[in-house]
């Protein structure tokens, strides 16, 4: 028997709510009602990259659809612990909204910040007294937790750069990449593949730094990079197809030649 399709007169939040119970409910769907925290973390992730792309694309309908399947996932998650009576989606929100409050005084109460640099060191320290404050505990807790690695490295950088560990201009940075460059060269000879592995994490922590120094975000660097080379290569394959051969029958020369005539094209 179907369920009723809850109307579309009520606010669309509530709505969304509504529909999110009954596909966790006996008689809806075996796949929702399968679904965990743990399960959905990988979903959560995905569907923030979509947002991404779909910003970037400028596509004001990718936008709006993307952003609805993200918003579904905190109801998702809201659904779930619900059911078992851990929290539900009006203490997500209501969460939210006395957080917002408590960390923008300048807004809602009587603290003076001058610019947005003011804004995000006044946060800073609310956030550190809502913890209790305690100075015992590093800086760098849960820095590495929960993120991509290279967002994680961005994160880990910006924090120790607050307390002054930072170089104080781009020079040694770039230096300081030259130098892990040449350490990977010297593993690659050395045959190690645990060393290997070890300085090309180094070289790519350094390579994060200069994004970071440059107010860049790496994480976005290599999510426009991937797409590049996708596009390019997808135009690699046409022309390739385009010949009547195929990238299996193809040497490494053709598709070289391919990918340089892919680059002028963008040009």
């Amino acid at each position: 028997m179907a369920h009723p399709i809850p109307p579309s007169s009520i606010p669309p939040l509530e709505r969304l709510r509504q529909i999110m119970h009954i596909l966790r409910a006996p008689g809806g769907c075996p796949w929702d009602a399968e679904q965990t925290h743990e399960s959905l973390r990988k979903h959560l992730i995905e569907e923030a990259y979509e947002v991404v792309e779909a910003i970037e694309s400028g596509d004001r309908d990718a936008i709006v659809d993307e952003l609805g399947d993200l918003l579904l996932q905190p109801v998702f998650h809201a659904e779930i612990a619900s059911q078992s009576g851990l929290f539900d989606l009006d203490d997500v929100a209501s969460a939210i909204c006395e957080k917002l409050i408590r960390r923008h005084p300048h807004v809602f109460g009587d603290s003076v910040v001058e610019n947005s640099e003011g804004v995000l060191s006044q946060w800073e320290k609310i956030k550190e007294g809502e913890k209790g404050g305690s100075k015992s505990q590093s800086i760098l807790k849960k820095a590495n937790e929960g993120l991509p690695s290279l967002m994680a490295a961005q994160k880990i950088q910006s924090k120790v750069a607050k307390v002054g560990f930072d170089w104080p201009d781009l020079g040694p940075v770039v230096a300081k990449i030259r130098e892990e460059l040449a350490e990977v060269e010297e593993a690659i000879e050395s045959g190690s593949s645990e060393e290997l592995s070890m300085e090309i994490g180094d070289l790519l922590f350094a390579v994060v730094n200069l994004a970071r120094k440059t107010g860049n975000e790496a994480e976005l660097n290599l999510h426009q990079a991937n797409r590049k080379f996708v596009d390019r290569f997808r135009l690699v394959e046409e022309q390739i197809a385009g010949r009547g051969s195929s990238l299996e029958s193809s040497t490494l020369a053709e598709m070289d030649a391919a990918w340089e005539l892919a680059k002028d094209s963008e040009k």
